[in-house]
């Protein structure tokens, strides 16, 4: 359907169909080429670029973007949607010539990693903040064992309470890069002159997924495990479940039960002492024992401790998911988000966010009555996305957690639109789309690949699809 000169990022995170026919790989330029229309979309690869926040219209963005001229001789150019900056005034355009060829001042796939990768938390003052905060979170967890846990929340209560919700990425939902999708969907379908066949985002025509997870922080949320997993059970619920390996006994019969329960077990870092990813070479030391826990469980996946992570680092552990970024969280230790409700990769390694906000969070920092927690589902599922959800058996003595806990269960108990499904699940499938392609037959576009049989071709755009 397209030829490129270059790897299309977004259409191969799509699984749009088209073939790269290799240029210059120098080239500032990218250009795909619509078999049947013959437009052309040009999109800038190179570095005559700026880094920073820019909208498209109601998109809010973060990346680098070419601010000067098109750099593609041989028509005339107008602009067509004009890109401002963080400070309202236009900086780029998208442009569009006579023929209806595009001009794209960014690369799509830039952006969508800048985001990923939280990279906009290292532009400007944010960069400055980043490492206060780090330098913050580091003093916090050298002293946290001396403080009491009454002084722990009043510190953290105090903190949040002078903590505005940034304007990007926007709390409790953000929106952004799931409105530049469509956006390009759109684009793109406009340059081919027909609406563009992709993969469905999940197995079976299944409209949403929905993921329950629960990190055991301590002892005493191991032994108060069920006070979550029977609700989930009267509900014909499954969950995953995070262990930390050296800081109590987790049996090998509590590890079978779960998993006879239709339920996976994964690994929450070492000694969630919030130093397993400090630095490469602590990593290093202390992975073999993660290793040797997860080999033992029979775990696929990782989450790290307070959410902590590291880019560079996360592919390098082994595991076949990682579930350490939220999509957007002002409020825990390592703010930020990677600015999506979908999963996707940091090399091999596939990305989980955690898209709902913490129980931690809501009832002991914010004290919310847990609400945000069906809005916010409803606002993911209106957009065809992961509403994956993170609580902890430690807090479930709460009431208002419980009380939270059973209604959002009760929302999408009985929903048929729903794919309710283990975080290994969902990574598999996420590594099964990406190694499945779509062919045309004299029937139209079919699938081909691992999801074969169990995926679905959509056509135009990805919210109204």
């Amino acid at each position: 359907m397209f030829e490129a000169t270059h790897p299309f990022a977004f259409f191969d995170y799509f699984r749009v169909p088209y073939d790269v026919v290799p240029a210059d790989a120098d080239r500032e330029i990218g250009t795909l080429t619509a078999q049947n229309s013959g437009r052309k979309l040009f999109w800038y690869r190179g570095k005559n670029t700026r880094t920073g926040r820019f909208r498209i219209g109601a998109v809010n963005l973060a990346g680098r973007i070419h601010t000067g001229p098109v750099p593609v001789a041989g028509t005339s150019w107008r602009r067509t949607e004009e890109v401002l900056g963080a400070d309202g005034r236009p900086v780029a355009a998208v442009q569009e010539d006579a023929d209806g060829n595009v001009f794209l001042p960014f690369d799509p796939g830039q952006v969508m990693g800048f985001l990923w990768s939280e990279s906009y938390t290292t532009m400007g003052s944010a960069r400055v903040t980043r490492k206060l905060r780090k330098a913050m979170v580091k003093t916090y967890y050298a002293v946290r064992p001396l403080l009491p846990r009454p002084l722990q929340l009043r510190m953290r209560r105090t903190f949040a309470k002078h903590q505005a919700p940034p304007e990007f990425p926007a709390w409790p939902v953000e929106h952004g890069l799931q409105d530049l999708y469509d956006w390009l969907l759109e684009l793109a379908g406009k340059v081919a002159g027909e609406p563009v066949p992709w993969i469905d985002l999940w197995p079976e025509g299944k409209a949403w997924t929905m993921v329950l997870t629960h990190d055991v922080e301590q002892a005493g949320g191991r032994d108060d495990i069920e006070l979550l997993r029977g609700p989930e059970r009267e509900r014909g619920y499954r969950s995953s479940w995070n262990f930390v390996p050296e800081r109590y006994v987790t049996s090998d019969d509590l590890v079978a039960e779960l998993k006879s329960d239709g339920c996976e077990v994964g690994v929450h870092g070492l000694r969630h002492d919030g130093r397993d990813i400090g630095s490469r070479r602590l990593l290093e030391q202390r992975l073999p024992a993660m290793r040797s826990s997860a080999d033992r469980w029979g775990a696929a996946g990782f989450r790290s401790p307070a959410t902590q992570r590291r880019w560079d680092l996360m592919p390098t552990m082994g595991f076949d998911y990682d579930s350490s970024y939220t999509d957007s969280d002002p409020y825990e230790p390592q703010p930020g988000g990677c600015c999506t409700y979908l999963p996707f990769f940091n090399e091999e390694l596939v990305e989980l966010p955690i898209t709902l906000p913490q129980d931690h969070t809501v009832f002991e920092i914010l004290q919310h009555d847990g609400s945000v927690w069906v809005s916010k589902a409803h606002a993911i599922r209106e957009r065809r996305g992961m509403v994956l959800v993170l609580v902890h058996p430690d807090y479930a003595r709460d009431e208002r957690l419980l009380t939270a806990w059973s209604k959002l269960l009760d929302e999408f108990a009985h929903d048929e639109t729903v794919w309710q499904a283990l975080p290994r699940e969902v990574a598999t499938w996420w590594r099964d789309r990406a190694g499945s392609r779509l062919v045309h037959t004299a029937d139209g576009w079919a699938l081909d690949g691992p999801v074969a049989g169990r995926g679905r071709v959509r056509h135009g755009l990805l919210v109204r699809a």
